[in-house]
């Protein structure tokens, strides 16, 4: 059994969207050795920073929130497809020839699994491509990206999604990730009345 971790690192140098500085996380020790008998730390952090699942709660004041998730979309069989080659926005054009079937978990590898900054100019799910998406019937996407949609103020990408039904993981990291099917574990954090939560995701090949 091959395991990959596909989460990006909590720390304070970390990349996150559009570089705002309130996003950062801010870890510090409470407690330490030797003045304290123990380490002890806290951290302040958006919910959003790093590899995180959102809620559909993030977009509808009246949708889901994140303790609500249902986690058999989050323990399941996976794929990963390679858009390394797109340049803007991911569109209907783009997925067409993917032979994505109905109940997949599909995972986009864009350019933007190859810095860990941000770029103003990230690869992100278009409308059209969301509408796709949403007519084939997946469970879920994640996509390599501080976000699933760029300068969309009505937000319709998560929109299209949320509507069906559909699982969205933002930030994972795919740079060593070939594409491939895969058995996906990615956990988010139960907190209740939240509209996202950081999570661990990882990916397994050979499970057995």
């Amino acid at each position: 059994m091959i395991i990959y971790d596909v989460s990006m690192t909590i720390e304070k140098s970390m990349g996150v969207y559009k570089n705002i500085e309130e996003k950062r996380p801010v870890i510090k020790f409470d407690r330490k050795i030797p003045k304290d008998s123990i380490n002890e730390s806290s951290m302040c952090m958006n919910l959003h920073t790093g590899t995180h699942i959102d809620a559909p709660y993030h977009v509808d004041d009246m949708g889901a929130t994140i303790d609500a998730i249902d986690l058999n979309k989050l323990i399941t069989k996976c794929r990963v497809i390679d858009l390394t080659k797109i340049v803007g926005g991911i569109t209907k054009e783009d997925l067409i020839d993917k032979n994505i079937e109905e109940g997949e978990f599909l995972l986009f590898k864009t350019k933007n699994s190859f810095s860990e900054e941000f770029q103003s100019d990230f690869v992100y799910v278009e409308k059209s491509g969301a509408e796709y998406l949403a007519a084939k019937g997946i469970i879920g996407v994640a996509i390599d990206s501080f976000g699933i949609e760029r300068a969309q103020p009505g937000h319709e990408t998560h929109k299209i999604l949320f509507n069906k039904g559909i699982t969205i993981i933002e930030g994972v990291r795919l740079k060593e990730i070939n594409e491939d099917e895969y058995l996906m574990c990615a956990l988010p954090l139960k907190i209740k009345g939240a509209d996202g939560a950081p999570a661990r995701v990882v990916l397994i090949k050979d499970f057995i």
